[in-house]
């Protein structure tokens, strides 16, 4: 079993072009439940971030989970336990780490969806 905890709000994935300069919106004072990943790669830069805080066009919202952690670097098989209930109910995820933790974005239009999709799997979800 894994606890998540939905974060408020909806997120936004954004893909930016390669070199882009982000903003000082994006790296502002974060609140206690909120999560800025940003991926640099040669073909282009990719932002997950609360919506308000978007540096591009936002196409689809989505809900971000967060495995209660911190997880430690030993624990393996936590995001997999997410995923796959998740690809089962046909919500398609997005999953990205931070150093203590690991996330699952769903979409904002799925979320009850998926939320039902991980308690039946035995996960706890705490919102």
């Amino acid at each position: 079993m894994v606890d998540v905890a939905l974060l408020p709000g909806e997120y936004a994935v954004c893909r930016l072009a390669a070199g882009a300069v982000l903003g000082p919106a994006l790296w502002g004072e974060l609140g206690d439940a909120e999560v800025v990943s940003v991926s640099w790669a040669a073909d282009g830069v990719s932002v997950i971030c609360p919506t308000p805080r978007a540096p591009g066009e936002v196409e689809t919202d989505w809900r971000c989970l967060r495995i209660v952690g911190p997880l430690g670097q030993a624990v393996t098989g936590t995001l997999a336990a997410l995923i796959g209930p998740l690809t089962e109910a046909r919500v398609d995820p997005v999953a990205f780490s931070t150093y203590d933790t690991d996330h699952v974005l769903v979409p904002a239009v799925r979320l009850g969806e998926a939320t039902a999709a991980l308690r039946r799997a035995g996960h706890r979800v705490l919102d």
